[in-house]
């Protein structure tokens, strides 16, 4: 056979002959037994219709002798039991064309020949002891019409009990003979199944060894090559020995693996290619890397250095105004000049320290000096700090310190630095800025809440892109300074202190918003790190 498609088709023709035969067998086993149970059911609904007619010919007798014996009594008893008699005869009549229908088969004929003649003797019998009823009742004497009655009644009798015993005796013959053809029926059934499960068993071996077999055995080998082709064994190859589908596919996965072959050889080379470039480019940036290593630790010790140097002379500077103003309030009123410099050496001092943190920071030495501290306060000397930028910008800079204070464990330079930080950001990065608002809340929950609003246009990036170092918001232009660690510096100090930020807009939709939540103290604490009544401190260390 050329084609798969045919032995398919053999196979497939096989199967739905066995099963049209079994199917075609199984009608004519239920047909058969069908009719075997109706006519044994029609026997024993014949037997039932004798037995109700062997009473209504009792009660017919019964009812004559009583119409005999009592002349005065009620006439219609013997009418109502004639009536009866007559439809029990009429339906076992019916019963009878019913089950033997006119047909050709000469045993039918028979059958109901033979038991319609019993039939046609019990309505003359009962045609009989009518007319002799009717005979005795015109008698006077009591004696004549007794003895006459019974002569009637015995032979009414002996008409009637041979051809009912006969009858009887048929139907019980019928049921038997139909037990009897049905037990023969269903062995003869029994034989035909295993006749027919044999047939098809072997049919099934001889299209398995035919036909299934050989096909799973070579798509058994098409699978093991696909294996081992998928394992990288490229040099596999198929024997075609036939030309139907299976072979075509044989065919083709030879052609397949010949292609992968070639092609793995070229993978193989681009690869040995890309390695050579990728080892070339990872040197370039080693050495890319390297001196921005170097650039970075110069631009940190410079940082450092500055700071450092620019504390001394703001030292020298402090002293020499304390000096003054001791020496001046001594003598004659204190210049106001001295005042004006120290306010604004120690602001620049701030400055300074807040260089030299953040210049820490990026090293990893970084030291907490964590104490009791209330929020309010500690935001009232950021915004004093931050208005002078603020007015040099002509922008509004406007404080909510809430409805209550609200206490927390932290470093207040470290988060008034934060909170700066913030508000520069604010005033350098937000083009057409008119106002920013710093506020103080408490809740939802044990948290200081802090949050810094503007009016700006708000924020153009991702959170996770503007909390990364050195990265600046699109609203920067190129005459702003900075380094773009504010945002990450601020979330590192706020995550330190075991609090969260989160960037947003402002309330109506517009500007942006910068939140701070910092856990806050309970009100009956008492006990812990911090001595309330010393105002003592914890110091912590993070790299």
């Amino acid at each position: 056979m050329r084609s798969l498609k045919v032995r398919f088709a053999l196979l497939l023709g096989g199967t739905a002959i066995v099963v049209m035969l079994a199917a075609a067998a199984a009608l004519a086993a239920i047909g058969a037994a069908e009719r075997t149970v109706d006519r044994t059911l029609e026997a024993q609904r014949r037997l039932e219709l004798l037995a109700e007619l062997s009473g209504r010919l009792t009660q017919f007798g019964m009812a004559a002798v009583e119409t005999v014996g009592n002349p005065d009594g009620q006439p219609e008893a013997m009418a109502i039991a004639r009536d009866n008699a007559d439809r029990a005869l009429t339906t076992v009549d019916e019963a009878l064309a019913k089950s033997f229908p006119p047909s050709d088969d000469p045993a039918d004929r028979m059958q109901y020949a033979a038991r319609t003649r019993p039939m046609a003797q019990l309505r003359a019998a009962r045609a009989v002891l009518d007319r002799q009823v009717s005979l005795i009742s015109r008698q006077t004497d009591p004696e004549r019409r007794q003895d006459a009655i019974k002569g009637a009644l015995n032979g009414f009798g002996a008409m009637t009990g041979q051809p009912l015993s006969f009858l009887i005796e048929a139907e019980r013959r019928s049921m038997a003979l139909g037990s009897e053809q049905a037990r023969a029926l269903s062995e003869r059934l029994r034989l035909a199944a295993a006749a027919a499960v044999a047939a098809a068993l072997v049919l099934l071996a001889i299209l398995y060894r035919g036909v299934t077999r050989p096909t799973l055995a070579r798509i058994e080998e098409v699978r093991r090559a696909a294996s081992a082709i998928g394992h990288g064994a490229l040099d596999t190859r198929l024997s075609v020995a036939t030309r139907d589908e299976l072979g075509l596919l044989m065919t083709n996965v030879n052609r397949m693996a010949a292609r992968l072959a070639r092609r793995e050889s070229r993978v193989a080379a681009d690869r040995a290619a890309l390695e050579d470039t990728v080892a070339a480019r990872t040197a370039d940036l080693r050495a890319a890397n390297a001196r921005l290593e170097a650039v970075d630790q110069s631009r940190r010790r410079f940082f450092a250095d500055v700071s450092h140097e620019l504390r001394t002379p703001l030292t020298v500077i402090l002293g020499e105004c304390d000096l003054a103003l001791r020496g001046a309030s001594r003598g004659a009123d204190p210049n106001p000049v001295f005042a004006t410099i120290k306010k604004r050496a120690q602001r620049l001092k701030l400055r300074v320290e807040d260089l030299l943190r953040v210049a820490r920071s990026e090293s990893g030495e970084i030291e907490f000096d964590k104490r009791r501290l209330g929020l309010a306060q500690l935001l009232a000397e950021a915004v004093d700090n931050m208005s002078s930028e603020a007015a040099r910008r002509r922008v509004g800079l406007g404080l909510d310190p809430g409805t209550r204070d609200v206490e927390c464990l932290a470093d207040r330079e470290w988060i008034r630095q934060t909170v700066e930080s913030l508000v520069d950001n604010a005033l350098r990065h937000a083009a057409g800025l008119t106002r920013v608002e710093v506020a103080l809340a408490a809740g939802p929950g044990p948290v200081g809440r802090i949050t810094v609003t503007d009016d700006g246009p708000g924020f153009s990036a991702s959170e996770a892109d503007l909390f990364e170092r050195f990265r600046r918001g699109s609203g920067a232009g190129p005459d702003e300074t900075g380094f773009g660690i504010g945002l990450a510096l601020a979330r590192w100090i706020v995550e330190q202190h075991g609090g969260t930020i989160r960037l947003g807009a402002g309330p109506d939709g517009r500007g942006a918003r910068v939140t701070l939540d910092i856990p806050a103290l309970d009100p009956a604490w008492d006990a812990g790190p911090v001595d309330g009544a010393t105002g003592g401190q914890v110091k912590e260390s993070a790299a």
